[in-house]
């Protein structure tokens, strides 16, 4: 006699994928018209808020199971925004990339975005964090309408690992890729951005906490694009612009509190006390941010100090939107 069928259905789920997809439906109101993981992935999204604007924001956070991948691990999420919504992608703390069985095993994120007219991404994560003898390879790609109507906010961040016991960049190998490209149903999209980034042990290892880190315990990239990022792309090279050079003069303002090239003394201090180094430029529309600092919280207090100064994100996204940053 034959045993009975399972009355489960074998499920064509691939582990590690995941699906978000962000509609609007009138009068206004966004909803996730799809949200959907496998293990080792898992997606959290709280009720919908307001910003400050009064218009729905939805807030999904990025998970893995234990706080980080394995070797081996592999996550592939897609997201798709809608014309006019706005999305916030979150983390609730550093990504752990555990310890590799061999420099073959390696675990890896691709995220594909797209990004509809008149919609908007802020992708603030909290960094990765490779422990030692970990390899892990990540690539972003979003897709953004060619009339420039599509907004983007995305930070991507790494940290050394465990100081504590002495891992400071001790992995095997870490590799990211951030390409922004032109959404075309009949191809990859005219290539628009691209940024990579490869980490090595034997590049950045060194006698003490120096090697060819100089003392780096976080490096970093921000990337600005588009209409609702306006203001904070004009601010954050405003910023830039106004900090000292080499060999640049001092000046008292009326005030008597000292500045240097429009920057005050004591916030000049803070930066050379916690080792921070960052430059901006402007590429092809987009506003490129790279940094680097001797602590985690040093750069979280600056980078979030910026953002919380130009007020876009906190205005359009609500406080939630830097987390992180906290």
């Amino acid at each position: 006699m034959s045993l009975p069928s399972s009355p489960f259905a074998a499920s064509s789920s691939t582990a590690g994928t995941g699906e978000i997809l962000l509609s609007l439906l009138p009068p206004g109101r966004q909803v996730l018209q799809k949200c959907t993981y496998q293990y080792p992935l898992k997606l959290i999204a709280p009720d919908p808020h307001h910003s400050i604007e009064e218009k729905h924001v939805t807030v999904v956070f990025l998970l893995t199971y234990g706080g980080g991948l394995v070797g081996g691990d592999k996550i592939d999420l897609e997201v798709g925004l809608q014309d006019g919504t706005r999305l916030v992608l979150l983390t609730q703390g550093s990504t752990k990339i555990f310890k590799s069985a061999g420099r073959s095993v390696i675990s890896g994120q691709t995220l594909n975005v797209q990004i509809a007219s008149q919609a908007a991404l802020c992708y603030l994560p909290d960094p990765t964090q490779p422990f030692a003898e970990s390899v892990y390879e990540q690539k972003q790609t979003f897709y953004v309408q060619p009339d420039g109507t599509s907004s983007l906010l995305v930070l991507d961040w790494v940290s050394e690992g465990r100081r504590a016991r002495g891992e400071s960049w001790t992995m095997w190998g870490w590799k990211g890729r951030n390409e922004v490209r032109e959404s075309d149903e009949q191809s990859k999209g005219r290539l628009l951005l691209r940024d990579a980034v490869m980490l090595h042990e034997d590049s950045l290892a060194g006698a003490g906490l120096v090697g060819k880190s100089n003392g780096m315990g976080i490096f970093g990239t921000l990337i600005v694009y588009g209409p609702i990022f306006k203001k904070l792309k004009e601010f954050l090279l405003q910023e830039f612009t106004s900090q000292p050079r080499i060999g640049a003069k001092n000046w008292t303002s009326s005030d008597g509190a000292t500045l240097v090239n429009g920057v005050s003394k004591p916030e000049q201090a803070c930066q050379t006390q916690d080792g921070l180094l960052w430059t901006a430029a402007n590429v092809r529309g987009f506003v490129l941010v790279k940094f680097g600092a001797k602590e985690l919280d040093s750069a979280r207090r600056w980078l979030g100090g910026l953002l919380r100064k130009e007020g876009t994100v906190e205005r359009v996204f609500g406080h939630q939107a830097l987390l992180c940053l906290r």
